[in-house]
């Protein structure tokens, strides 16, 4: 745990939560191709299917290339950013963070991000034989990528009237929660090293354990602070798309995530939707084997594809 502005910050390690009653008002069909639950599915698939995509892994690498590919088949202009860095317990870390970009000369930019590396240990699984063992990472990794690899196949049949970077971040879990900037190495790297200098963004969107069952997206502190404005509209979309269930405003627990760094030292503002009760912490799958394609629910996938959809084509 660190304290910063005032506030407390769990690390994308851990932190009050009421469900509100679902809300949907009356919204005007966006125009943009529809997002597919299905091939978001497929995607998170595709990645598990390569194993845990622990850094320095044979599985890391072949991921990797496969997702480069699929966002440069879909119309990206891909940078392959390569940096080796230090891990807390000394491991240096083959990291690549993978950049695409579309509509490159667009002054008017928005970012979305998520990692796509899994973490090395099952440190929170209740067997003690299983905390050696890598996760698999489908919720915690592999759904945010997959929806922004669906984002990007909607992008490729019609962009739109913004510029659009997908930035997927390496070496987001090979952290310790008790060593301070241990996690999101990766982003770290990116903010202090950003793929064209100078960059700029109106705004970014993190993704993290975006696919799981049930979920709770709750305003984090850190996105309240830095950005409360996107945050707002994120929420006002998702309930006027009917997703207040899912979309709760009940204040949510201090993170830090990847979003905290593109914040803090890129300077630029950006939130986080993450599964996270602050009453309960994480996901029961976060962190342990359990954390697997049979307990992605395509539902979900779909309701936070369809609001980054709507938020993404309602901008002029």
């Amino acid at each position: 745990m660190i304290t910063l502005l005032g506030f407390s910050f769990a690390s994308c390690q851990n932190n009050n939560a009421t469900n509100q009653e679902e809300q949907s008002t009356t919204v005007n069909p966006v125009n943009a191709p529809a997002f597919s639950a299905d091939s978001c599915y497929a995607f998170v698939k595709a990645q598990t299917d390569f194993g845990a995509r622990v850094p320095n892994t044979e599985a890391h690498r072949l991921c990797g290339d496969y997702l480069a590919t699929t966002l440069e088949r879909y119309g990206g202009q891909v940078t392959n950013q390569y940096a080796p860095l230090r891990a807390y317990d000394g491991t240096i870390l083959n990291a690549r963070n993978i950049i695409a970009s579309w509509n490159v000369a667009n002054e008017n930019r928005v970012l979305l991000c998520a990692h796509w590396d899994s973490r090395h240990v099952c440190d929170e699984d209740a067997e003690l034989a299983n905390r050696s063992l890598p996760v698999m990472g489908a919720n915690d990794g592999a759904s945010g990528v997959a929806v922004l690899l669906e984002i990007a196949r909607v992008m490729s049949i019609q962009q739109p009237q913004v510029g659009v970077d997908i930035i997927l971040f390496d070496a987001e879990d090979y952290g310790n929660g008790e060593v301070e900037n241990s996690f999101c190495l990766g982003s770290q790297y990116w903010a202090r090293n950003p793929h064209t200098r100078p960059y700029k963004a109106m705004f970014g969107i993190l993704l993290d354990m975006v696919g799981g069952k049930n979920p709770l997206f709750a305003k984090d502190q850190v996105s309240m602070y830095f950005a409360p404005d996107i945050a707002n509209k994120v929420w006002d979309k998702a309930a006027q798309l009917g997703y207040s269930n899912m979309f709760v405003q009940t204040p949510g627990g201090g993170i830090i995530d990847d979003h905290y760094y593109v914040n803090s030292l890129a300077n630029i503002p950006c939130i986080d939707i993450i599964h996270h009760n602050p009453s309960v912490g994480f996901p029961d799958t976060w962190h342990t084997v359990n954390d697997v394609i049979d307990n992605i629910d395509k539902n979900t996938l779909y309701a936070v594809g369809n609001v980054l959809v709507h938020v993404l084509y309602e901008l002029k």
